[in-house]
């Protein structure tokens, strides 16, 4: 992590508490010390769950809160522009629910497993967070409760604490589960090379496209071709389903919203509307830590005389500041606004003119000289800039508690297929065939629907899913006609067919013509210009790392291996992919040194051995949870979710 990393991340009691309590699941649900079960939309009561976990369970109202302060911390770092429908293009309602289930499981097994929590731990975590000393003591009972009630909203002690021993139980499981797991030296060593070398390319790509026009190919040829890998076009299980769809759009079609709503839709949400005052800022860092503070001042006197004599600011913080995410930038910070920056470094730099120079500003990193480039005033969009957009979310939030209520309302009386036929024919709707699908397919005339898709595989003859959520609005679902794997017939796949043959002997003549010149590039002392003289374009990339898109080609594992394996100024031999052949010339490499290895090695340990504990532990609990009965409500999701449109 970066020194202005830290320095954002340490601004305000939350954050630093929440630096602290980096327990497994922490970081996503800073919304879960906000349990209070007392706001909730109108589509669920508070007190109703919506999952439950072995007798543990999640609540609308703890849903709801955790949703909406995720959306508003999303909406303060993107935008207030950031539409609910956007946020549900994202699934962000779903993951949210998903990770609560996820945290409730992983409580289960911790006291499966005999885990638990002391009160004298916890007291050790509480009395450890920076947030709640003074002068390096604990600020006391009745100083304690009275910062978790000046939160936004207020906290309980009692909610908090709950939360804080939950996360150090969640910890003690993912150490129990993990922390055996270590990396040895020669691995680290062969990952860090791996994953810090770069490589500097001039690409030539002879894609498939190119010679598609050179390709003919007959129904005999097409017919040979999928005799020969009719395994390739096999089929798995489809099934096909009756449909009874509330159609958002069509209710969207026959709403009108009051201009008055809009109003205050507006009023009551002000906030999504505004941009705050934003200051640019460069900064000069000269970091205490470990250091004679005395010496450090002075140095960063010298440097601020430098400033202010009218030496290039910029060139000055490339030299001296200790801050090596911006002095790179010449200590440019870009814009930020209140509430980003540590509070000395923020009340210096907003009370800064464009172009002053601050004195020495102390801060818990060091002594910081800020120079102010820019200033962006607070600024707040007129109700005529964004009334259309406002009245379109709120039609769409209607439409949806509308298809959603209504689907309510139908379910009550559907508990078979007849069911679903007469309830239709009742309400004047209409109950559609489907096609046959995948498991792993569209649903047709739905679009992209899993959880649909995967209801349809799991119905019996007579039964009948839903109401559940799709991209066109809630629909139940009952099972039409199922058709086993099975290897089709050419008139059924035969343009499939077709194109594969034609990009298999495209690629097959890119091959050929790359080996025909393959030795010209190799011996030219001009890989460019030899490139031109075959009529083909050598592109150049900027230092990259394995995995990195390249020009005509994207991401090709064959070519990182080929690559990375030459020496500078090297030309790889035709190298084929899948729709293409390549050649390159490594026209630099910036090879990993064994001082940088030295270096690095022990921070890059903890990363590796971490990603591999966190893909253990998520393997892991998989597991765990397939023992688990798992229920989630989706009644109750579905009429939650209604109403999250409207946070």
């Amino acid at each position: 992590m970066t020194m202005l990393d830290r320095m954002r991340r340490h601004k305000g009691w939350l954050k630093w508490s929440l630096a602290l309590v980096v327990l497994a699941f922490i970081v996503f649900y800073i919304p879960s010390f906000l349990n209070d079960p007392t706001v909730v939309g109108v589509g669920a009561a508070p007190s109703e769950v919506i999952a439950d976990v072995e007798g543990r369970t999640v609540t609308a109202g703890q849903f709801q809160q955790r949703y909406s302060a995720q959306v508003q911390a999303y909406r303060s770092a993107y935008g207030g522009n950031l539409s609910d429908q956007l946020l549900r293009q994202l699934g962000i309602e779903q993951q949210i629910l998903q990770q609560m289930v996820d945290e409730q499981a992983a409580m289960v097994e911790a006291e499966r497993r005999g885990l638990e929590v002391s009160d004298e731990e916890l007291a050790q975590q509480i009395f450890a967070i920076p947030g709640l000393q003074e002068n390096g003591r604990f600020v006391g009972e009745q100083r304690y409760e009275q910062i978790l009630r000046s939160q936004v909203p207020p906290m309980t002690k009692a909610a908090f604490e709950d939360t804080l021993r939950r996360n150090l139980m969640i910890d003690k499981l993912r150490a129990a589960v993990t922390d055996w797991m270590t990396v040895a030296d020669a691995e680290v060593e062969r990952e860090f090379r791996q994953r810090n070398e770069k490589v500097k390319l001039q690409v030539v790509a002879l894609t498939a496209d190119a010679f598609r026009g050179q390709v003919t190919v007959s129904d005999a040829d097409v017919s040979s071709h999928f005799d020969a890998h009719k395994a390739e076009y096999r089929i798995g299980e489809q099934r096909k389903a009756r449909l009874l769809l509330l159609d958002r759009d069509q209710a969207l079609a026959r709403i009108t919203v009051p201009q008055t709503d809009v109003q205050t839709y507006y009023n009551s949400n002000i906030a999504q509307y505004q941009t705050p005052e934003q200051v640019r800022a460069s900064h000069i860092l000269l970091n205490t830590a470990g250091k004679d503070e005395a010496a450090v001042r002075k140095q960063a006197e010298t440097v601020l005389q430098q400033a202010k004599a009218g030496a290039d600011f910029a060139a000055l913080a490339k030299q001296y500041s200790d801050d090596e995410a911006s002095k790179v930038n010449g200590g440019d910070l870009d814009y930020f606004g209140r509430g980003r920056m540590v509070p000395e470094f923020e009340t210096a730099a907003f009370a800064l003119a464009p172009g002053q120079i601050s004195d020495l500003v102390k801060s818990q990193f060091g002594f910081h000289i800020i120079k102010v480039v820019d200033k962006k005033p607070a600024i707040t969009r007129p109700l005529e800039d964004v009334r259309a957009q406002i009245e379109e979310q709120l039609k769409r939030q209607r439409a949806d508690a509308q298809v959603s209520a209504r689907a309510a309302d139908l379910a009550k009386g559907i508990r078979n297929r007849a069911d679903l036929e007469r309830i239709a024919r009742e309400n004047g709707l209409t109950v559609t065939e489907s096609e046959f699908f995948g498991r792993d397919d569209q649903v047709p005339g739905l679009g992209a629907a899993p959880q649909v898709a995967s209801a349809v595989f799991q119905l019996k003859e007579d039964a009948v899913g839903g109401p559940m959520a799709s991209p066109r609005g809630p629909v139940f679902v009952a099972l039409a006609g199922s058709r086993d794997p099975f290897i089709p017939t050419l008139d059924q796949v035969k343009d499939r067919v077709r194109e594969d043959l034609i990009r298999v002997r495209a690629t097959e003549l890119s091959r050929q013509r790359a080996a025909q010149i393959a030795s010209a590039l190799r011996g030219a002392s001009d890989f460019a210009a030899a490139a031109k003289a075959q009529g083909l374009a050598a592109k150049d990339t900027q230092l990259i790392a394995r995995g990195s898109p390249l020009p005509d080609v994207g991401v090709s594992a064959e070519i990182d291996k080929a690559a990375f394996a030459l020496a500078a100024g090297a030309v790889s031999n035709p190298i084929t992919t899948s729709d293409a052949t390549v050649i390159v010339r490594v026209a630099e490499r910036d090879d990993v040194t064994p001082d940088e290895v030295l270096k690095g090695k022990e921070a890059f340990r903890e990363q590796l051995v971490s990603e591999r504990r966190g893909r253990f532990y998520t393997a892991y609990m998989a597991r765990a949870k397939e023992r688990m009965r798992i229920d989630v409500r989706n009644d109750v999701v579905r009429r939650l979710l209604a109403a999250t449109a409207t946070l």
